[in-house]
């Protein structure tokens, strides 16, 4: 967000557990530029402690790395780091990663006129501590609600990814094949192994993802969004 604090600094501070309107929340942010993320979440706000290396910056980084592949070779196809996305009136969100289809080849989102993804993204990637995190319970949720169609959690405390899909107006766990490859159904071609993922061995993650880029699937997903 561009922040304009001396213009607004006769706002109250953005602090925990305010329950704001979707505006306000964006007047007090825009006013805070030492707040380096903050979430509106079900009215609530959220602002994020300082993040560390091992638990939240690392994973961030290699996820980045498979679905950064991934977007390069899939036209139609967009990749945000931490991008704030307005939901719903009571939930705007700041993803740690999202994927999505571009609005102009069918996708679900919108770029508002100052700037913002409006609307869900087809996938959602949240780096969370633990599963007491707010990313397994109040966001997942706000998630469902709106039709994210696959959100991936990684529990950094753990250790643990769990990606679900949208079915039937409920996420289901989507499982690693006997391979250990999880396959997108949203965006064809789109394969994780997981457990290499988690152990960072990144070049059998990115050994993977380029064949699923090499698949049928993905080349005609790729001649689907051209159209």
């Amino acid at each position: 967000m561009v922040r304009e604090y001396s213009a607004q600094k006769h706002l109250p501070p953005l602090e925990n557990g305010d329950r704001l309107t979707r505006p306000e929340f964006e007047r007090r942010y825009e006013a805070a530029p030492h707040i380096k993320k903050a979430e509106l979440i079900e009215g609530i706000v959220y602002v994020a402690s300082p993040l560390r290396h091992e638990q939240h910056g690392k994973p961030h980084s290699r996820v980045i790395t498979w679905l950064g592949v991934y977007q390069s070779f899939t036209p139609g196809v967009d990749l945000s780091d931490a991008p704030t996305v307005r939901l719903d009136l009571d939930n705007e969100p700041q993803p740690d990663v999202v994927l999505f289809i571009e609005p102009d080849a069918g996708g679900q989102t919108r770029l508002s006129s100052d700037g913002y993804i409006e609307g869900s993204p087809e996938l959602i990637v949240e780096i969370a501590a633990s599963s007491a995190a707010i990313d397994t319970g109040s966001k997942k949720q706000v998630y469902r609600r709106n039709g994210v169609l696959e959100y991936v959690i990684w529990q950094s405390y753990e250790n643990k990814i769990e990606w679900f899909c949208l079915i039937d107006g409920d996420y289901r766990l989507l499982s690693p094949g006997a391979d250990g490859i999880i396959r997108s159904g949203v965006f064809p071609g789109l394969w994780l192994a997981v457990e290499a993922l988690l152990n960072n061995q990144m070049v059998r993650v990115l050994e993977v993802v380029q064949a699923g880029l090499k698949s049928p699937e993905h080349n005609a997903f790729v001649q689907q969004l051209k159209k």
